[in-house]
């Protein structure tokens, strides 16, 4: 008797006549005689075929959608369509029974709010299973492809006092209780008589403690959580999510942005090889989802189309200044089509104009570097210009921006300068002693692991490519 899985099963006509033994969920039963068994190991079920005029009526009852059950049985050329094998049952056992009445997910089309809403049993049906199973592959091959090239794991802060983006949307962490916190002369909250004894939050990124490894060991990675206090209820953010963020010394921003293509190429081209079944099942998920959209709105690429593209292309590298003069000349700014026009140098770019140079300018994925310093981040390096410094986007088709990066600030003099101006130099003080003692040329950059498996899953909702999303009003779970 061989204990196997779906998985296995479906590919090994070797085993023919072979006795079985495989546990599983039915997903459906029909005629009484035919359970579709699936036991999360693959998108597709196993038909398992009884003999219900020898199985007692009871038993047959209990055989409901969600039911866990152990069977028995031989492995047999299938006499049905749409599967080379099932097992011809000889012995069933239920494991645990699942009321139809009660049970939520039933095998007709729920809506992703429902589902939502069920969170804790949506991975049983046939697109979150596939979700989610994309989502372990992607996250392995992250760690495969950096520790493949020598790049050391490392666990940055969750709870930390500094607010590496400077926008101020953090969560606070204390143990004060309501309403009782000791205030200072000023009637201020006095955090000195907290935990920790200074004001404390959950991080918003790993970067700036992942530089201090890249200045010691050469090069290092982060892939953990992080959160972000923004009350915005779009499809497209959470409170809570996971960042991937290489840092690596004496790498200039020429060298972040090959590593940034070559690692997204790999990932994605990993879960192409590993979740055919999965990504050929959300590819005509989305097929059918466009077609109830407007002709406008629909995506001139299928999801496996775009993943190909995405490998298949060299990313072309173009300047902010250029891309805002071809932005600037374009026909849907001078017909006024984007939302946010682009009148002048210095516009923060929308998803609209990255999606707009991606898709139609360039066809092919595009990294825009040497960004204005105003709407970038401190820690970025500043060009001899004086007014862009050596920034870089990563923008996908369908999505926009996908990696957002930069060639570090290695200048004491010019970074002092930066905090001083911002206030943050005595709380990041470790952070100047990086160009203090040994400073070198270093680069980085971050990817929302969630955007990316939006992007290869082609979920339309960022909500739906994580277990259990964490949003405004919204932490069940």
């Amino acid at each position: 008797m061989i204990n196997s899985n779906v998985a296995e099963l479906l590919k090994s006509e070797g085993l023919l006549l072979q006795e079985v033994t495989l546990k599983g969920w039915v997903r459906t039963f029909r005629s009484n005689r035919f359970i579709a068994l699936n036991d999360g190991t693959t998108i597709n079920n196993i038909q398992c075929v009884i003999d219900f005029e020898n199985t007692d009526e009871t038993t047959l009852k209990r055989i409901t959608t969600g039911a866990a059950l152990c069977i028995k049985g031989t492995l047999a050329a299938s006499q049905g369509k749409g599967q080379s094998v099932e097992i011809q049952v000889s012995e069933i056992e239920i494991l645990g029974d699942s009321n139809p009445d009660e049970y939520p997910i039933q095998p007709k089309k729920h809506s992703f709010e429902f589902l939502r809403e069920n969170a804790h049993l949506r991975v049983r049906t046939n697109t979150f299973s596939a979700v989610m199973r994309v989502r372990s592959k992607l996250s392995f091959a992250v760690h495969q492809y950096f520790q493949e090239r020598d790049f050391n794991y490392v666990n940055t802060p969750i709870v930390t006092s500094s607010d590496a983006e400077g926008a101020g949307e953090i969560f606070k962490v204390t143990t004060f209780k309501d309403n009782e916190a000791p205030l200072n002369e000023d009637g201020k909250i006095d955090h000195s008589k907290d935990f920790f004894g200074k004001e404390t939050n959950l991080t918003v990124s790993g970067q700036l403690e992942a530089e201090t490894f890249a200045m010691a060991l050469g090069k290092a990675y982060t892939f953990g959580p992080t959160f972000r206090a923004e009350n915005s209820n779009t499809t497209r953010h959470l409170a809570e999510f996971w960042m991937i963020e290489p840092e690596v010394a004496f790498m200039d921003l020429d060298g972040n942005m090959d590593l940034a293509e070559d690692f997204i190429k790999y990932v994605i081209n990993y879960v192409l090889d590993k979740c055919a079944d999965d990504l050929a099942f959300l590819d005509q998920r989305l097929t059918q989802e466009e077609k109830s959209k407007p002709q406008a709105q629909r995506s001139e690429m299928s999801l496996l189309d775009k993943l190909k593209f995405v490998v298949d292309n060299n990313f072309k590298r173009v300047s902010y200044t250029e891309a805002i003069d071809i932005l600037r000349n374009s026909k849907p700014n001078k017909k006024k089509k984007f939302q946010f026009p682009i009148n002048e140098w210095g516009a923060d770019l929308q998803s609209e104009h990255e999606r707009f140079l991606v898709e139609k300018h360039f066809k092919c994925p595009v990294i825009l570097f040497d960004y204005p310093a105003d709407i970038k981040a401190f820690y970025m390096r500043l060009n001899d210009d004086g007014k862009t410094v050596r920034a870089m986007d990563v923008l996908f088709p369908g999505i926009g921006e996908i990696v957002g990066g930069s060639q570090r600030e290695e200048r004491y003099d010019v970074l002092a300068d930066k905090m001083k101006t911002l206030g943050i130099e005595e709380e990041l003080w470790w952070y100047l002693d990086l160009r203090k003692f040994g400073t070198a040329v270093h680069s980085g950059f971050g990817l929302g692991f969630e955007r990316l498996v939006q992007f290869t899953t082609g979920m339309s909702n960022i909500r739906d490519v994580i277990p259990f999303p964490r949003t405004p009003q919204n932490a069940d779970f």
